[in-house]
């Protein structure tokens, strides 16, 4: 028995350093991890259910881990964040996760779960075993049906992704009245949904609905009582209506809404229920004062003047086309990519190039799903030499002049970076890392790094960790060139390109209309540019804010100069904004 305990604190000296130094956070991952779990019977160590202080726990990329082990809820009491992603948990959780009293943060993505009965599951009822759950991420498994009791496990629950999973309904008890009452972004993508049940109304907090590449056929008109919604995503379902499956492709949440609102055969009214006119008409004059206060009436009376155009430049038009060749050194790496050139930014007016900084990381953390689902990189247009090779190289071979720092390999980079993490967790005890060091994990494991090279051979990007200073987004930058990459697929990228350019579009408009003093100062947003977006003092710009911002069409080809994409073809950017005017 002693020389058991001894090969165990020989084998596991992250938990003997996470004891001595008393931490409060603790990342377990990387190519050793597999073969030591495998010695443990597929768990995680007993020793690991000893360390009381902890606030944070990840174990991920480990194939040989199929269940958590007992001891995890009576040990880890103070456990605020636990993440499990890219294991082989399934097919049910033995024994069961809670109860975690202080849990907020639970993701168990990317692994083999295929239920989560009472007693293999998240946790118990009654009394709730996730009181304060506010997110939970159970995307990428083979989940057939969720657990009935959710919501009395997990009450305080905001955040609920189940994108990629078999889900062919939604318990009943998710949508009862006061079941959810905070729950405000719902992802379901990728599943064979058939029903979405009309008491979906009773989420009086929902935001965000995506239900994307299901089975749907009728979307319930209820669905537009829900007070604060936002945005839906109904794209890849096979509506009845055709009217309804023309516009979830091409419209706004607001006018998707509007018509389930007045009657529009996206699916009748729930059973038993129907509205007289004078029902609709009262529903009518609530719309209208609402608009009337939020001003939005206003805004549409203002007409042209105030919409920004989209101008799209065929590569037939361009003269000096902007290309990426992909290698095939990146197949197992990170595949697709998908790039643009957009001219016209004005970046250089007050607060406009923190105001894109900061709608980037947005897009990166929602959109983006944390990188995990891509990576959006972007570059000042003048310092990018053509052609561009996507391609992979060992991380000893990849050097790069990173964002404020000075060239230096790949490899001692991520190391540099996951000891600056180590010291930040020391010296401020933080539940999370910040900044790169978020984005360590999504290396493990891989032999070689996606990078991308320009015509002078200098690495100008290295998803999904940092830019290089060479191309560096100023505030006097007014061209730019971004990228989109992913090991997802091409359709995830130019999903997230058409939202990034949309979004330059909504900025350059603000700065447009609002003139803020160029001579304001922004030094914080000059110093930061990972992943941002440039800006310009857009000489062409109209006083009346109309003035294009050009999206030139970049093509994408593989070794033998074959078409792989092109951005923004005829279909992209399909959804543009109410005061945005696509020009092809």
């Amino acid at each position: 028995r002693a020389a058991a305990a001894s090969s165990e604190r020989t084998a596991w000296p992250e938990l003997e350093l996470a004891e001595r130094e008393r931490r409060r956070e603790l990342l377990l991952t990387g190519p050793g991890l597999e073969q030591r779990v495998r010695e443990a019977g597929g768990r995680l160590p007993p020793r690991l259910f000893t360390l009381p202080l902890l606030h944070y726990l990840e174990v991920s990329g480990c194939g040989s881990l199929r269940e958590p082990g007992p001891g995890l809820a009576q040990g880890l009491p103070q456990l605020h964040s636990l993440v499990l992603r890219r294991n082989a948990l399934g097919p049910g959780l033995s024994p069961e996760l809670g109860p975690l009293p202080a849990l907020r943060v639970l993701d168990l993505s990317g692994n083999a779960l295929e239920a989560l009965p009472p007693g293999q599951g998240l946790g118990p009822a009654e009394p709730p075993g996730l009181p304060q759950l506010q997110s939970l991420n159970l995307s990428g498994n083979r989940l057939r049906e969720l657990p009935a009791d959710l919501p009395r496990c997990a009450p305080r629950l905001q955040t609920l992704n189940l994108t990629g999973n078999r889900l062919d309904s939604f318990p009943a008890a998710l949508f009862r009245p006061g079941a959810l009452p905070l729950l405000s972004e719902l992802a379901a993508a990728d599943n064979c949904l058939r029903e979405l049940s009309p008491d979906v109304a009773h989420l009086t907090s929902l935001k965000t609905l995506d239900l994307s590449n299901n089975q749907l056929s009728e979307v319930p008109a209820e669905l537009a009582d829900c007070p604060k919604l936002k945005e839906v995503n109904f794209r890849g379902n096979k509506l009845t209506d055709r009217r309804l499956e023309k516009m979830v492709h091409g419209c706004q949440t607001k006018s998707i809404l509007e018509y389930l609102r007045s009657g529009g055969r996206g699916g009748g009214r729930g059973k038993g229920r129907t509205d007289g006119p004078e029902k609709e008409e009262a529903r009518r004059r609530r719309r209208e004062r609402r608009r009337r206060e939020s001003g939005e009436g206003e805004e549409e009376e203002v007409g042209s003047t105030s919409r920004l155009l989209l101008r799209v430049l065929h590569v037939s038009e361009n003269p000096t086309p902007l290309t990426v060749h992909v290698n095939a050194a990146v197949k197992d790496v990170r595949p697709f990519i998908v790039g643009a050139v957009v001219r016209g930014m004005d970046l250089q007016a007050g607060n406009a190039l923190r105001r894109f900084l900061t709608s980037q990381t947005k897009l990166h953390e929602d959109i983006c799903e944390k990188r995990t689902a891509a990576t959006i990189a972007t570059h000042d247009l003048r310092a990018v030499r053509g052609p561009l090779v996507y391609t992979a190289r060992p991380p000893q071979d990849l050097k790069i002049v990173p964002l404020g720092r000075k060239e230096v390999k790949a490899k001692d980079l991520v190391r540099q970076l996951q000891l600056e993490a180590e010291e930040h967790r020391k010296q401020k005890k933080r539940q999370n890392v910040s900044g790169l060091h978020r984005y360590l994990h999504l290396l493990d494991g891989k032999e070689n790094y996606p990078c991308l090279v320009d015509a002078d051979g200098d690495v100008i990007s290295f998803p999904p960790i940092t830019n290089s200073e060479k191309t560096k987004i100023k505030k006097t930058t007014s061209d730019l060139f971004l990228e989109v990459t992913s090991a997802t697929s091409l359709q995830t990228c130019k999903e997230i390109m058409d939202a990034l350019v949309l979004k330059m579009a909504e900025i350059n408009k603000y700065t447009l209309e609002n003139k803020e003093d160029g001579s304001l100062s922004d030094p914080e947003a000059d110093a930061v540019s990972g992943p941002p977006l440039g800006p310009s003092t857009s000489p062409s710009a109209e006083k009346d804010g109309s003035a294009p911002l050009v999206v030139e069409q970049v093509r994408v080809l593989d070794e033998d100069g074959h078409l792989r994409v092109v951005y923004p073809s005829k279909t992209d950017l399909g959804c543009a904004a109410p005061h945005v005017t696509v020009i092809r």
